[in-house]
């Protein structure tokens, strides 16, 4: 039964209850839901309690589980088991062990906060985040999700600031809702974060060294049929690919994950999966274990997930749509309009605060989504453009037009119904605005979907930053309202507030088609930054506008903020380098071989019909060999040229890079597809 397997190896509130005394039953969950500090003198007991359902379950390890900066997952399992003075095992897990452990800080990426002979680190357990079991076929180990600090206290991880903007943001909103009659309401970030992915088949992903390096192919050549049919997207699901869907639905409801939706994507072999929303911590965690999940149950179906941002050439990439919104008790959504939005006084301040952040900082809002995969895919015209702006429907955009003239706003369009003209099919209701497929950052009714995040990044970085920018615009808000709040004069401060806003930042609202290249001509007209690569984007990091920014609402310190910086900048140097001593092993091993090997087959073809004293076909010959001859003369040059690129700059090595995919991709129409050493796009994608 569905109801039982869900979240069964989740250390769930409703887990809590039956293994917890009451009283510090209730003192965790105020920890948990209210976000007060955790009282040391209940960690034993929960401790205990954790272990013994863990060990109930199977379970023979526990670990922290955490998320350092290289943007993946780590964990260190320690036994439950400890020997006694006789000699005997007992099994041991106290408070202690429960709220902190010590990981080596120095062998993970820490951007200069720690040095290689500065190896001590912390692990701080989240309680807001449940505890859960992982499990293989024959082991089972509980999984405490954990924050990770220096000695020193900086964050190293991915969690620590994530959770600070979302104090920030928290605060700065109870604030706002304080000055319209709502005081003392916890604001909660929200997230629902849609993952899509490539399926590659096992057999034929082993047979590609650049799949199994760099998560992409290097070289490869578009087949002449792959998604310009419009016949994938929400088509038949395959057999092969349903049963994995399957397995991987179950794997995560196991896990308490609320996976909901699995749909074929818009190329061949590409999916997507979205869970229900969740809290933005928790959200970002499950996301993070359903990647894992997609990569492991893949495995055990014979096929490979890819999770790179663009895997194939010349076909759609994949993102991760971050579905981000603010809630409170006895509000709901806050971002939800109502029926009349234009008197829904909260919806358009925290509307305009929205609008005002995100024009404020559309180069950090950029930036927090740049890594060299997404590069590749950005303002390719199949995903958001590079441009940061705001898509807000028709109905949002008369809106904002009647607060900027002043006056405040009147009226609103209404949705209607739709009749499709079949007699048996009922009236369909209408949304009061159409949806915009091209925007990086659109409102969809009642949250805004943050469409840019690359498809194998980790969502805390980017909603660090968005929970960040907010936080500030809604703390400049509550500054100019508290001092009239329940005074006559409040709603004219609040109508000159909200128009103030949109006269200045309305230039970052468009709702047209982000792909046209007249768009970029407009965005810049506009005044808005277009910021094509993860280099440029980085920059901003340094600048005294965001230093200010996160130290402010105590997001980050100044060296943390430069680390994130460093350790980005490593890894895209890195992943650059990786795939030119990649594509130097393909040429030198599999393709100069196999081109080698369809030479001599079309010059002993040449020599046979000219030794048979047959003319034709010898001009067909000789032409291709004269083809695939002049291509196979530039293979050395470009060995020599990606060799000599390694020593210098990373758009130097990407320009390599782009000239000897140009010669192989060339080489592989020209070749022979028995001769050819690795499987092309025709047989990676359809699966």
């Amino acid at each position: 039964m569905l109801d039982e397997q869900y979240a069964c190896d989740v250390f769930s509130i409703k887990i809590m209850r039956s293994y917890l005394s009451k009283g510090v039953y209730k003192k965790f969950m105020e920890t948990m839901r209210k976000g007060h500090k955790l009282d040391p003198s209940i960690a034993n007991e929960i401790a205990q309690a954790m272990k013994q359902w863990a060990v109930d379950h199977g379970a023979t390890h526990y670990a922290h589980w955490f998320q350092p900066l290289n943007g993946s997952t780590a964990e260190k399992h320690d036994a439950f088991l400890e020997p006694d003075s006789e000699g005997n095992l007992i099994l041991e897990f106290t408070g202690k062990n429960l709220v902190q452990g010590e990981p080596d800080a120095s062998s993970f990426p820490s951007g200069g906060l720690r040095a290689t002979f500065e190896a001590r680190g912390y692990t701080a357990w989240d309680p807001t985040s449940p505890a859960f079991i992982k499990r293989t076929p024959n082991s089972a180990t509980l999984c405490i999700p954990t924050a990770f600090c220096s000695y020193t206290g900086e964050a190293l991880d991915k969690k620590t600031p994530l959770l600070r903007s979302m104090c920030a943001v928290s605060r700065q909103a109870s604030r706002v809702l304080a000055c319209f009659g709502r005081p003392e309401l916890e604001v909660v970030s929200n997230l629902g974060a849609e993952q899509e992915y490539f399926l590659v088949d096992k057999e034929l992903y082993k047979q590609r060294p650049d799949l199994i390096m760099c998560g992409r192919t290097l070289f490869g050549n578009v087949p002449p049929k792959h998604q310009q049919m419009e016949d994938h997207y929400f088509g038949c699901i395959k057999d092969r690919v349903l049963e994995y869907m399957t397995a991987v639905d179950h794997a995560l409801w196991r896990l308490g994950i609320p996976a909901k939706t699995r749909h074929n994507e818009v190329a061949p072999g590409q999916f997507e999966i979205a869970p229900n929303y969740e809290q933005l911590n928790v959200a970002v965690d499950h996301n993070m274990l359903i990647m894992e999940v997609l990569r492991k149950e893949a495995s055990k179906h014979g096929l490979v997930c890819l999770l790179h941002e663009k895997p194939f050439a010349g076909i759609n990439g994949s993102g991760k749509h971050n579905n981000w919104s603010l809630s409170a008790d006895g509000i709901g959504s806050i971002f939800n309009p109502g029926k009349n939005p234009h008197e829904n006084a909260i919806f358009l301040t925290f509307l305009a605060a929205v609008i005002e952040a995100i024009d404020l900082h559309a180069d950090l809002l950029r930036a927090s989504i740049s890594k060299y995969g997404n590069d590749h895919r950005l303002g390719a015209n199949e995903a958001p453009p590079a441009i940061i702006s705001i898509f807000l429907g028709d109905q949002l955009e008369e809106i904002i037009q009647q607060l900027k003239l002043g006056g405040g706003a009147t009226s609103s369009r209404s949705g209607g119904t739709m009749n499709v003209g079949v007699d048996t099919l009922p009236d369909l209701p209408k949304d009061t605005s159409d949806r915009n497929r091209t925007s990086p950052f659109a409102f969809t009714g009642n949250k805004f979907e943050f469409r840019a995040v690359g498809s194998s990044q980790t969502c805390a970085w980017p909603m660090t930053v968005l929970n960040t920018i907010v936080a500030e615009s809604l703390d400049r808000i509550a500054n100019i309202l508290e001092p009239v709040a329940g005074k006559p004069e409040f709603q004219k401060t609040l109508q000159k507030l909200l128009q103030d806003i949109i006269v200045k930042h309305d230039r970052v609202i468009f709702n047209g088609d982000g792909y046209n290249d007249a768009w970029v001509e407009e965005a810049e007209r506009r005044g808005l930054p277009h910021i094509r690569t993860t280099t440029e984007a980085l920059k901003v990091l340094d600048s005294a506008k965001t230093l200010a920014l996160f130290t402010k609402y105590g997001v980050m310190n100044e060296a943390e903020i430069h680390a994130r910086r460093e350790v980005q900048e490593e890894i895209y140097v890195k992943e650059i380098a990786i795939e030119a001593k990649t594509a130097i092993d393909m040429i030198e091993t599999l393709y100069l071989p196999a081109v080698t090997k369809q030479m001599k087959q079309l010059a002993e073809t040449i020599t046979a019909i000219k030794a048979s004293g047959i003319s034709a076909g010898l001009e067909a010959a000789v032409s291709t060999a004269n083809k695939v001859g002049a291509l196979y003369d530039r293979l050395p040059g470009l060995l020599d040229n990606l060799r000599a690129s390694r020593t210098k700059t990373s758009e130097d090595i990407k320009s390599a890079l782009e000239d000897a995919r140009k010669v192989i991709d060339a080489l592989e129409k020209a070749t022979a597809d028995n001769l050819w050493p690795v499987p092309n796009y025709d047989q990676l994608l359809f699966i």
